[in-house]
């Protein structure tokens, strides 16, 4: 069986969607339908691609009046889960991409459309475009949609106005300005999903890579409120724990006074791609009192040009007792991904301490 996910649109799965369709769609010829998606070049194109594909072909079948086509898509949804085809399948992500593709002329309906369709598939991505086009009316809907009894709603209101949603278009209104979204987080700080609160703390991550100040007003004003409440801050506040903003630091107890740094060692001082690099130190609390530590490490991966980017990797947060000693080994590994590229030569690596950015050594990336 094909691990690519590209191959979630395979032959079953376009199979058992035209037999869906068969039955909400007037007239609708399979055969006819699985031969336009088996195009000469199905099997070069991608996992969007295909997606995309799909949307396409699947147009073609239906009514050219979009309220028409939205009626019938909604009633295959409806089919599907009758045949109890599970809902939140990535490859049904060419239903929004449909919604995005043809609807965003048709404010209303696709609102609907999209608050509807969410709740089969996320619809996080295909909600975008209609921000871009319509900006504050749609962060309208979007915070009524803040207040809605699905969870995936809801989830579609924080999540699709993040301003920087990984993989999607970026929102340059929100991240120049995100105060037209505050009142859809906070509608949504205590929600009972943890599904929901988790891309609230997303949302506030993206914000305060832009105006921090305005995540640090948020943690001040949400802190003690709630078990759950206090993880979105704290989740929210990642990237300005990684680093090392000072008024974060200190808002979570996190002071590097006394806390000291010993016998750091490079273990693999020359590491193959593919290997790992392996490191430890000690970690001594010097104070009278017991003492929160958060420790990290830094990596600064060197880019084609020479020059080196940061990359920080949190190890523990915990507290040390007074006069508490610790001795810690750690593995960082240097593999093949997507979305890093890996160049040889050498490499820094630097411990962190509260924020506060310790001894730096060096190690080489072999082939």
């Amino acid at each position: 069986m094909s691990s690519l996910l590209k191959d979630l649109y395979s032959p079953t799965f376009y199979n058992r969607l035209a037999d869906a369709l068969v039955i909400t769609v007037p007239d609708f010829d399979k055969s006819k339908f699985i031969k336009k998606i088996y195009t000469s070049g199905f099997e070069s194109k991608e996992l969007k691609e295909r997606m995309e594909h799909t949307a396409v072909v699947l147009h073609q079948f239906l009514p050219n009046d979009y309220p028409q086509a939205i009626a019938l898509i909604k009633k295959t949804i409806s089919q599907l889960r009758i045949e109890g085809i599970g809902e939140d399948g990535l490859a049904y992500m060419f239903i929004p991409d449909y919604l995005e593709k043809y609807g965003i002329n048709h404010f209303e309906e696709s609102v609907e459309a999209l608050e509807f369709v969410t709740q089969f598939v996320s619809c996080e991505f295909a909600v975008r475009p209609f921000i871009l086009k319509y900006e504050v009316k749609m962060i309208q809907k979007m915070n009524n949609w803040s207040l809605h009894t699905s969870h995936k709603v809801r989830r579609l209101a924080s999540e699709g106005s993040r301003p920087r949603l990984p993989w999607a278009m970026g929102i340059p209104f929100l991240k120049k300005d995100p105060t037209s979204i505050l009142p859809i987080l906070e509608n949504l700080k205590k929600d009972p999903s943890e599904y929901v609160r988790r891309s609230v703390a997303n949302n506030l991550n993206d914000i305060a890579k832009d105006h921090p100040q305005i995540v640090m007003d948020i943690a001040k004003r949400w802190s003690g409120l709630g078990t759950e409440t206090d993880a979105i801050i704290k989740h929210g506040s990642r990237t300005l724990l990684k680093q090392g903003h000072a008024e974060i630091l200190k808002h979570y107890g996190l002071d590097d006074k006394g806390i000291s740094l010993s016998n750091f060692k490079i273990l693999t001082p020359e590491v193959n791609i593919g290997g790992s690099l392996s490191f430890s130190f000690i970690i001594k609390n010097e104070n009278l009192t017991e003492q929160k530590v958060r420790l990290e490490y830094a990596i600064y991966y060197k880019k084609q040009n020479g020059q080196n980017t940061k990359k920080v990797y949190k190890i523990s947060e915990r507290i040390y007792p007074a006069h508490a000693e610790v001795s810690i080994i750690r593995k960082q590994k240097f593999v093949l991904i997507t979305t890093r590229k890996l160049h040889l030569g050498d490499h820094q690596i630097s411990i962190i301490i509260n924020g506060s950015e310790k001894e730096i050594s060096y190690f080489e990336l072999m082939a």
